[in-house]
């Protein structure tokens, strides 16, 4: 038995692929069911020690990307990257011949999918969205199973086909640490922890404006500040200069990147966190019960983050700050608000009520109903 794996090439995409691909695993041991090849198809292969220490094949693909910026010569270049890498693919797909393929979208997934349909391979799909991609969309009209998280995808799709199961989260990181969480980032107890987390790749408005209102906030919280790593330096030096004389600059903790435990240490001691809006991120925080202010990319740039951030927000888990409108004073403002009219408790606790836990084994257990009914 042999199940395709595909998603684009972020941590957003790869990670709940390898979580649903972990659960598949474990759920054909209580089964008893012949142990499934996985195969992971893409342009890239995005962490090939995970892939490696899963178990996972990788097989390198062709695809292009539909850009909205970047031109029209750009735009003709990846027409017919995308054509070639459904040639490709699809003689890869022929040779493999899995018995299911599972994407969460993504441009890499383009190919993969529509050979899967040329050669009537099965197709379930996950949605971490609110609103679904274009790859998502097409393999909708032809997917046995689509998974959703946020119930506003679920117009987009036949009903009888869609279920919310919510969206997978790594079981290292799943479960927060709240013992010595402070002493681990050398903090207070007796101060509330607002959580920067910028992803591996940062913003560079977030922690800008981070920096700027740094002397204001640090009289009152303390502040752990992940900026991405090729954001570091230039945070690390600008930060230093705000902070020369502040008395209070031992309560700044900055880090180019956190790993698991990193993680799980921070969620442990935060009490509020700033980000973007990526479904997986929103998740997780969610999972772990944390208020948010939400900064979602520009509609420009990406077209689901205002919508997963709104959607987020009606849920009373996180407030959003658009960001044209981000500025130091504002920011200050909201988390004042946030902290000084007692809104953060039922910030907490709506974030757990919106999260829907166990995704990765709904989502695992769907695949191997496939799996199964195409082996009869």
């Amino acid at each position: 038995m042999k199940i395709v794996i595909t998603g684009g090439g972020s941590g957003g995409h790869f990670y709940p692929l390898i979580s649903v691909v972990d659960k598949v695993r474990e759920i054909a041991d209580e089964k008893n069911i012949l142990q499934p090849k996985i195969i992971y198809m893409a342009t890239e292969p995005y962490d090939e020690d995970i892939l490696f220490k899963n178990e996972i094949d990788f097989v390198k693909i062709s695809a292009g990307k539909l850009r909205r910026s970047g031109g029209f010569f750009a735009n003709i270049i990846d027409m017919f990257k995308t054509g070639w890498g459904v040639l490709d693919t699809l003689v890869r797909m022929f040779q493999i011949y899995p018995d299911v393929v599972f994407t969460n979208g993504g441009y890499v997934a383009f190919p993969v999918v529509v050979s899967a349909r040329i050669l009537r391979i099965p197709v379930v799909i996950h949605v971490s969205d609110t609103v679904p991609s274009r790859v998502l969309l097409y393999a909708g009209k032809f997917a046995e199973k689509i998974s959703i998280c946020f119930q506003e995808a679920a117009s987009y799709f036949p009903k009888e086909k869609t279920a919310q199961l919510g969206n997978p989260i790594r079981d290292e990181i799943k479960f927060k640490q709240k013992d010595d969480a402070h002493s681990f980032f050398s903090l207070s107890p007796d101060l509330k922890t607002i959580w920067v987390l910028g992803g591996s790749q940062g913003s560079q408005i977030i922690n800008d404006t981070v920096v700027q209102a740094l002397p204001d906030l640090l009289r009152n919280y303390q502040i752990i500040h992940q900026t991405g790593k090729k954001n570091y330096d230039e945070v690390y030096g600008s930060s230093g200069v705000v902070l020369l004389d502040n008395p209070h600059k031992d309560r700044y903790k900055i880090y180019p990147y956190m790993d698991d435990l990193m993680m799980k240490k921070a969620a442990g001691c935060a009490d509020l966190v700033l980000m973007r809006s990526g479904a997986g991120s929103i998740n997780e925080i969610a999972n772990w019960g944390l208020a948010s202010v939400l900064i979602p990319i520009s509609k420009q740039v990406s077209r689901d983050q205002e919508s997963n951030a709104f959607a987020y927000a009606r849920s009373g888990a996180g407030i959003v700050i658009r960001q044209k409108n981000l500025t130091p004073n504002i920011l200050k403002f909201e988390i004042n608000r946030i902290f000084e009219d007692k809104l953060i408790e039922d910030m907490q606790k709506n974030a757990k009520e919106f999260f829907i836990p166990d995704a990765e084994t709904k989502i695992a257990n769907a695949l191997i109903d496939v799996l199964v009914s195409h082996q009869k």
